[in-house]
């Protein structure tokens, strides 16, 4: 049994197969999921899991160079506070919702919350550890 980090194994595959500028997706339960992008759904009820719990879990995990999320999301900005904290080392892209929703086609999986907060959304960048 793994001791330490990423416990999913569908999620800690997707992490150890990511080279550099590869991304992943961190949704909320209402985000469509493009079509031949993998989904690895983790929602249990609304809201749980959360989408920061599960962000802080994979960042914990994963080098993250670059993070991309929905400007829309400046609207709580309590809520994006919180999110920035969680990766304060990576650079920072918004943009417009609807481009986001396009971004996610690129992405190796998008992993789907409970989260219920509106926009709340990432996409995340790999980085190299070297």
């Amino acid at each position: 049994m793994k001791k330490h980090g990423m416990l999913n194994s569908e999620i800690a595959a997707v992490l150890a197969r990511l080279g550099h500028t590869d991304t992943i997706v961190i949704a909320d339960c209402g985000l469509p999921i493009p079509d031949g992008v993998k989904r690895i759904d983790i929602s249990l009820t609304m809201g749980t899991p959360g989408f920061l719990e599960t962000l802080r879990a994979v960042v914990e995990d994963m080098e993250t160079e670059e993070i991309t999320f929905a400007e829309e999301l400046q609207e709580n900005s309590a809520y994006l506070q919180q999110v920035l904290g969680t990766v304060p080392e990576a650079k920072q892209q918004m943009v417009p919702h609807e481009t986001f929703k396009r971004l996610t086609k690129n992405a190796k999986a998008v992993i789907r919350t409970g989260e219920t907060t509106p926009y709340a959304n990432i996409i995340l960048q790999a980085g190299v550890i070297f």
